[in-house]
């Protein structure tokens, strides 16, 4: 009767977290999952790409600002278990593959790089949760543009197209001193020549200092005169291992520290590089998920945290306390059809477009192009290096899914390098059924057992090793 108690007890439990093991992840838990948008972009089904998140302080609040194929969402995540949309704007055409977003007080500026015709949005947020007000949806400013950053009261613009002419400019600059009137500060073609840098795909600016992504022409580092409203450059990094494309980046608010990622061709690392002084600009360390993963857009909190969208691979959160010996901390895959044994046959740009992790309430905002919109919660101290929250238990090393399982149960073992690991599975009267020992080969390994054998039933899954000793339990169901 006991064994027949536990066995029900043990059933219930990890059926009721089903859900959350759909898709495979790592010390980042599933909050909630909602597919709005019904308008699907061309042959591989994508509906979503920017996200950004907004803190209204006068009511508490938090929303997360989604772009799809046809529109942009306002979504009340403040109870994150239960998402609510409360409005959504309409693009001024369907079937949009890029849409980006970016916010300036109660202000949301909306940009999409399609095919005309196009427009630039503003849309004055105050009024939420009840609705937002679109204060400006036209051409005036431009028609298009790849993205934004703000900064201060400032709008930075990559490659904005103007409309009938179609004229790109690499970077515009707005004043935001007015938030519906933007006023333009200066072209970026105005200081610099475009043989020098003749397109700007993403930019992370802090103050007068503009890192730039130029696509093949590496990272170029401006500093913009907020007196004379002037560029000039202050240096040019490109040749650096595994260079290609170079799409976005970001940096730690002590400035040392900047990871950027390099679109094209697929599979290539991001780079961690030591930008402590811009002089003397290292590279000090390459991070991916997977050796075929590609890693989409950066995203750090602090000084040691580093979110990246990485496409197929989901999203992946990385220790970069140590920028020369980075640690995965933990992942969530948004995107299982890429398949269990990392198959990336298909399209290497589908999966996680990007993601929001600087709302108060530490929550994550995800999107997944064909996947739809994640709110996720990750047990990390933001704070500190390698700890997590009072009363929350230590990170794991290993995921195990799905759960429950029926003729194999995979594995994604992280930070375990050029170590032996012993996989044993017990019954619930402590049996070992199933024993299995690995040498690590991966930062981020993963490999499949065979569970044809086990009967019906509840289990331990036990991972042993030098420095591990983890225990996960698993419910089999042929």
């Amino acid at each position: 009767m006991k064994k027949l108690l536990a066995l029900i007890i043990c059933s219930i439990s990890l059926l009721g977290n089903l859900k959350a093991q759909t898709y495979p992840s790592l010390n980042i838990n599933l909050l909630a999952h909602i597919d709005p948008e019904t308008d699907a972009t061309g042959s591989d089904n994508r509906k979503y790409s920017g996200c950004w998140g907004w803190y209204q302080a006068t009511k508490n609040k938090e929303y997360a600002i989604v772009g799809t194929s046809s529109k942009t969402y306002f979504i009340d995540v403040t109870n994150p278990t239960a998402p609510i949309i409360c409005d959504s704007v309409k693009s001024a055409k369907n079937g949009c593959t890029w849409r980006e977003i970016k916010n300036y007080q109660n202000y949301c500026y909306i940009v999409s790089d399609d095919n005309p015709p196009n427009t630039f949005q503003i849309v004055d947020m105050q009024y939420l949760p009840d609705s937002v007000h679109v204060v400006h949806n036209g051409t005036t400013y431009f028609e298009r543009s790849h993205t934004i950053f703000v900064d201060h009261d400032r709008l930075y613009c990559g490659a904005p197209k103007d409309v009938g002419t179609g004229y790109e400019s690499p970077m515009r600059v707005y004043s935001l001193a007015n938030p519906e009137n933007p006023v333009l500060l200066r072209r970026l073609e105005d200081d610099i020549s475009n043989t020098q840098i003749d397109y700007v795909h993403d930019m992370f600016v802090r103050n007068d200092t503009v890192f730039a992504s130029t696509g093949w022409k590496g990272l170029q580092i401006l500093k913009f005169d907020t007196l004379t409203n002037h560029f000039s450059l202050i240096q040019t990094y490109d040749g650096y291992p595994y260079d290609g494309y170079n799409h976005s980046s970001w940096q730690t608010d002590n400035r040392k520290t900047m990871v950027f990622a390099d679109e094209v061709p697929a599979s290539l690392p991001a780079k961690v590089i030591d930008v402590s002084d811009l002089n003397n600009i290292m590279i000090v360390d390459t991070i991916n998920s997977h050796a075929l993963a590609t890693p989409h857009n950066p995203y750090i909190v602090g000084n040691n945290w580093c979110w990246i969208s990485t496409y197929q691979d989901g999203i992946y959160l990385y220790d970069i306390s140590n920028p020369s010996n980075t640690t995965v901390y933990g992942y969530f895959d948004t995107h299982p059809q890429h398949g269990v044994n990392d198959n990336f046959s298909t399209s290497a740009y589908r999966g996680n477009w990007g993601a929001y992790p600087y709302l108060p309430s530490k929550i994550i905002i995800a999107c997944d192009m064909q996947n739809g919109i994640f709110i996720l919660e990750g047990d990390v101290n933001y704070t500190n290096p390698v700890s997590v929250k009072e009363n929350v238990k230590q990170p794991s090393t290993f995921s195990v899914y799905p759960n429950p399982a029926s003729n194999e149960i995979n594995f994604l073992i992280a930070n375990q390098f050029h170590k032996t690991i012993t996989c044993v599975i017990t019954d619930m009267l402590g049996k070992v059924v199933l024993e299995n020992s690995f040498i690590i080969n991966d930062d981020f390994y993963k490999t499949v057992i065979n569970t044809n054998s086990l009967k019906n039933g509840c289990y331990f899954v036990t991972l042993k090793g030098t420095n591990s000793n983890e225990t996960k339990k698993i419910i089999i169901q042929h």
